[in-house]
């Protein structure tokens, strides 16, 4: 029918146009992120593109949600505001017919989402996750480039190398300026160095060189010089299985495993996808004309109301996860309220009710027997 497949196709455009404005600003700022991520020595700067694209990927529901609501009420905004919307109501058209092309054009895209949040997003963050930790078991002397300070994974030490050779196993012209628990400053300088595995552990040692102490909170300073001397620079060169990250853990083993912290994160996944199919009722029972809002009204609270939906998803996790409330119960409570909200302000739409002499007409009859009693 021309009404089905005008409506698809202007929808289609609307969403493909608004998918690559979102992408491009995530993108934009994601990259901004990684590079600053790379720069404090947390990601390998030869992997930036690798993490880049797993954080896209694991972003991409909530743009896909964000991209879908948009298209949504841009499509219907323009409709209302060129009378198209008036010419298909005087043809017999109600705002509840437009609820079966909306959804015949979503639901590939909210299957997408929930196999996306669902299975993607978890495997996105853990190969992400694999990459860091793959870096970080890296000696901080292999991640210091020459003629650089940086600070090693801990954040207590500062390398400063002159030259290394090209297996980036030895260096010249060492500077390493520590700080332990104590608050005890230490500042070693060498005149070479080199990189020694005992027990799986990365050692520096270092050769000719000088250590000065120097004590918190007074002026006692200690030098030494020595020949040889060995300073720890890493952990285990062993991957860790993981830190436990509930948003790198596979949904089936999430379902396997309910404990409270593992069913806050599945609600959190089910929320997304649930999110998703709400707000698609939702743009279609607020979407209006309103001249005097000019074109960005609708925009604007396209925007808020996703913002707010989706701080909702994160108060619902934290909820089930501290055990305030059942995962079923964070279900209906959030999601089945805005179903509810959104049917019912379709509703009232569809066939044009007034709420207030609705309420009327309900209260009346009991008014009626209360005074005859």
């Amino acid at each position: 029918m021309l009404f089905h497949s005008s409506l698809r196709k202007e929808l289609a455009r609307s969403f493909g146009a608004t998918l690559v404005v979102l992408f491009t600003i995530v993108l934009t700022m994601l990259l901004i992120r990684t590079l600053g991520m790379a720069s404090k020595g947390s990601v390998n700067p030869e992997e930036i593109m690798l993490v880049l694209g797993y954080t896209v990927l694991g972003r991409m529901p909530t743009i896909l949600t964000l991209a879908l609501f948009i298209s949504i009420v841009s499509t219907l905004s323009r409709m209302y505001r060129d009378s198209e919307m008036i010419i298909w109501f005087s043809g017999g058209r109600s705002l509840g017919g437009f609820v079966g092309p909306l959804l015949r054009f979503a639901w590939p895209v909210l299957l997408v989402i929930f196999l996306m949040v669902m299975f993607v997003w978890p495997w996105a963050n853990q190969q992400t996750e694999e990459l860091r930790q793959r870096f970080e078991t890296r000696g901080d002397l292999q991640r210091v480039q020459p003629g650089q300070f940086q600070e090693s994974s801990s954040g207590r030490r500062v390398y400063f190398i002159d030259k290394d050779t090209v297996e980036g196993k030895e260096g010249r012209n060492v500077f390493i300026s520590s700080v332990d628990n104590r608050g005890v400053e230490t500042i070693i300088s060498a005149a070479a160095g080199r990189i020694e595995t005992i027990d799986e552990i990365p050692y520096l040692m270092l050769n000719q060189g000088q250590r000065l102490e120097i004590q918190p909170g007074s002026l006692e300073m200690r030098l030494s010089e020595f020949q040889e001397y060995g300073a720890q620079i890493g952990g285990s060169s062993r991957l860790t299985q993981g830190r436990g990250d509930l948003n790198a853990v596979n949904s089936w083993d999430l379902i396997a495993e309910p404990s409270a912290s593992r069913l806050g994160e599945l609600g959190w996944r089910l929320g997304v996808a649930l999110s998703a199919f709400n707000l698609v009722l939702l743009a279609l029972a607020a979407t209006i004309s309103n001249p005097r809002a000019g074109k960005s009204g609708n925009l604007m609270f396209t925007l808020f109301a996703f913002i707010v939906y989706f701080n909702f998803l994160n108060f619902g996790q934290r909820w089930v996860a501290t055990g305030q409330m059942s995962l079923a119960s964070m279900l209906l409570l959030i999601h089945g309220s805005v179903a509810i909200f959104s049917l019912i302000w379709l509703y009232k739409r569809h066939y044009n009710l007034d709420l207030r002499h609705l309420m009327l007409r309900l209260i009346q009859p009991l008014t009626r027997k209360g005074a005859s009693t």
